[in-house]
C-alpha cells in the first residue's frame, strides 16, 4: 500500500471496483445493530460509533491495511475515519453517501431505510 494517505472519502462505484477486485479493502460498518440487522454490505465488520473508540483499535490492528467505513448516509463514518487516521490509519476511508447510496448506485438489493 503507498505511503501516501488515500482520499478521505470514496464513491460507491469506485468501492465496488476495488471489492471486486484483487486487493479489496476491509469494511467497517460504524452503525448501531439495529441498523446492521436491517441491512448491511457483504463483508463488512460491524463496529458500531457509539462504541468506536474502546472497540476499533483492538479489532483493526494493522494501521497499514485499506479501510473503507461506512453508516447510513456517511456522517458518522466520516467521524470515524478522521478519528481513525488520528490514530494513524492513515489508509482509511469514508463511504460517500453511506449504505444508502450504496444501495441506490450498486447494490439495490440492499434495502433502504
Amino acid at each position: 500500500m503507498s505511503s501516501q494517505p488515500l482520499q478521505t472519502e470514496i464513491g460507491p462505484e469506485e468501492l465496488k471496483e476495488l471489492l471486486d477486485g484483487g486487493q479489496p479493502p476491509r469494511l467497517i460498518d460504524c452503525r448501531e445493530d439495529d441498523e446492521w440487522h436491517t441491512c448491511r454490505i457483504e463483508g463488512a465488520q460491524l463496529i458500531p460509533l457509539s462504541q468506536f473508540a474502546e472497540l476499533a483499535p483492538a479489532r483493526l490492528g494493522d494501521k497499514d491495511q485499506h479501510l473503507v467505513v461506512y453508516c447510513h448516509h456517511g456522517m458518522r463514518s466520516m467521524r470515524a475515519t478522521l478519528w481513525l487516521r488520528q490514530q494513524g490509519f492513515q489508509q482509511t476511508q469514508s463511504l460517500r453517501g453511506g449504505i444508502d447510496l450504496w444501495s441506490e448506485l450498486v447494490d439495490p438489493a440492499v434495502p433502504r431505510y
